[in-house]
C-alpha cells in the first residue's frame, strides 16, 4: 500500500489554495468585458464575470467600494479593475474581488481626476472650515447651466413650484466640450461681480465621464473656491461625482435636488410667519399681562401704605418739632433774661456807689490813685476822701497800728 503524505480535506485544501492566490495576486488590475452583472437590491454588492476572447473569472465588488462609481456597469461594458483573487472555498470558486472599477480607456481621465483632487485637497479647497452656508430665505436665485438642457427646465419647474416668491437669473454656459469650463467660471465670476443673486446653482444631467469632464477643470474648481456667494453644484446623477462637487459648498445628488436646498417652500414660510405671528401676540399679551398685575400690585401698595395719611402724618410731626422748638427757646429766653437781671440787681448792689452810700469812704491820692495802705501816704501829706454825697479834702497827721 502506497505511502500517505499530503493528505488534505477538501476545506483544508481550499484554504491553502486562498492563502497562496491571495498571497500571489492582490492589487492587480484587469481588463475585460462585463457580462451576467447583478447587482444585489438587499445587500448592495455587484457580482459579475469578467471574460476576454477566451476565458472568464467570477467577480464581485462589495457595497463598500461600489458605491464610489462614477458609472453604472452594465453587461458588454469593457472595463479595467483593480482587486486581489482569491477562492470561495464553500465551492472553490476562484474569484476577483474587485475594489476599484473603471471603464477601459479612461484610465487618463481618471488619474487626472485623482490627481487634481489630491491636489486640492491638499491646498484646503475641500475643507469645511470654507464652507458657506447656504441662505435659507433666498430672494434671488443663479443659475449656471445649459439653457437648453433638461436639467434647467426641472430645476425652474422645482423653484416656480415651490418657491414662486424667488427671482431666478439664468446665465447659459456650455456644460461640455471645448472652452466649457471656461464658460462656467465666467458666469460665476459675473453673478459675484454684479452681486445680484444670494445663491448659485451649477450643474447639468447626467452623462459619461467625458460628459461631465468639464466639472473637473481645475479652473472651475478655483472659481466656485473663491466665489463670495455660496454655490451649489448639481451635476449629474446621484451616483456621478466631479471635483467640483467637493469644493462647493453643497453637493446636490441632481438638479431638482438642487432647487430644493435652494429653497424653502413658501408654504413652509407661510406656516413659518403665521408661528412668528402667534409668537409676537404670545409676548404682547403676555407683556399686557404682566403691566396689568404690576399696575395692580401697586396699586395695591400705595392703597395699604395710604402715603398721603403718611405724608400728614410728617406735617404733623413737624408742626409738634416747631411748637416745641418754639417753645423751648421762648423759656430759654426768658431764663436768660431772668437770669441777667438778676445778675444786673447783683452787680448793682455790689458797685462803688451804693458801697458809699452805706458810710464807706474812698482815700484817694492827689494824682486819684487809690491809697490801699497807709504808708502809702506820709504824716503830713493831704490827700481827699470820697463819700456817698460827694468828697472833701485831709491830711495825715498820725500813723496808727494795724486794728
Amino acid at each position: 500500500m502506497p505511502e500517505l503524505r499530503n493528505q488534505y480535506t477538501v476545506s483544508e485544501l481550499n484554504a491553502q489554495i486562498r492563502f497562496l492566490l491571495e498571497g500571489s495576486f492582490s492589487d492587480i488590475w484587469v481588463t475585460g468585458e462585463i457580462s451576467n452583472f447583478h447587482h444585489h437590491p438587499s445587500s448592495g454588492h455587484m457580482y459579475f464575470t469578467m471574460k476576454d476572447g477566451r476565458c472568464e473569472m467570477q467577480c464581485a465588488m462589495f457595497r463598500g467600494n461600489n458605491q464610489y462609481l462614477k458609472f453604472k456597469p452594465s453587461d458588454g461594458m469593457e472595463v479595467r479593475v483593480l482587486g486581489s483573487v482569491s477562492i470561495y472555498e464553500q465551492r472553490g470558486q476562484v474569484q476577483l474581488i474587485v475594489s476599484r472599477m473603471e471603464p477601459a480607456g479612461l484610465g487618463d481621465l481618471f488619474k487626472a481626476f485623482e490627481a487634481l483632487k489630491k491636489t486640492l485637497s491638499e491646498e484646503g479647497l475641500f475643507d469645511a472650515i470654507h464652507k458657506k452656508s447656504i441662505p435659507k430665505f433666498p430672494r434671488k436665485i443663479g443659475v449656471i447651466t445649459s439653457g437648453s438642457g433638461a436639467a434647467l427646465q426641472d430645476i425652474l419647474n422645482v423653484l416656480n413650484r415651490r418657491s414662486p416668491q424667488v427671482d431666478i437669473l439664468v446665465r447659459s454656459t456650455k456644460v461640455q466640450g471645448d472652452e466649457s469650463a471656461q464658460d462656467i467660471s465666467n458666469a460665476i465670476q459675473e453673478f459675484n461681480d454684479h452681486g445680484l443673486v444670494d445663491v448659485i446653482i451649477v450643474g447639468r444631467g447626467g452623462g459619461s465621464i467625458e460628459d461631465l469632464w468639464s466639472f473637473n477643470e481645475e479652473i472651475v474648481s478655483r472659481s466656485i473656491f473663491e466665489s463670495t456667494i455660496p454655490i451649489i453644484s448639481a451635476v449629474g446623477h446621484e451616483t456621478d461625482f466631479t471635483i467640483a462637487d467637493f469644493v462647493a459648498d453643497l453637493r446636490a445628488p441632481t438638479p431638482s435636488i438642487a432647487a430644493e436646498l435652494a429653497t424653502t417652500p413658501l408654504k413652509d414660510i407661510l406656516i413659518l410667519l403665521r408661528e412668528i405671528e402667534k409668537g409676537f401676540k404670545r409676548v404682547l399679551k403676555g407683556g399686557l399681562e404682566q403691566a396689568w398685575v404690576l399696575t395692580d400690585h401697586l396699586e395695591a401698595r400705595i392703597s395699604n401704605q395710604q402715603p398721603q395719611k403718611k405724608i400728614q402724618r410728617q406735617v404733623e410731626r413737624l408742626t409738634q418739632f416747631e411748637q416745641r422748638l418754639r417753645h423751648g427757646i421762648s423759656t430759654t429766653q426768658n431764663h436768660l433774661i431772668e437770669k441777667t437781671k438778676a445778675l444786673q440787681k447783683q452787680l448793682t448792689s455790689l458797685g462803688p456807689n451804693q458801697v458809699l452810700d452805706r458810710g464807706y469812704a474812698i482815700a484817694l491820692m492827689k494824682n486819684g490813685d487809690l491809697i490801699r495802705n497807709a504808708v502809702d501816704i506820709s504824716i503830713g501829706d493831704s490827700f481827699s476822701l470820697k463819700i456817698g454825697n460827694g468828697s472833701f479834702g485831709a491830711e495825715k497827721t498820725t500813723d496808727h497800728p494795724n486794728y
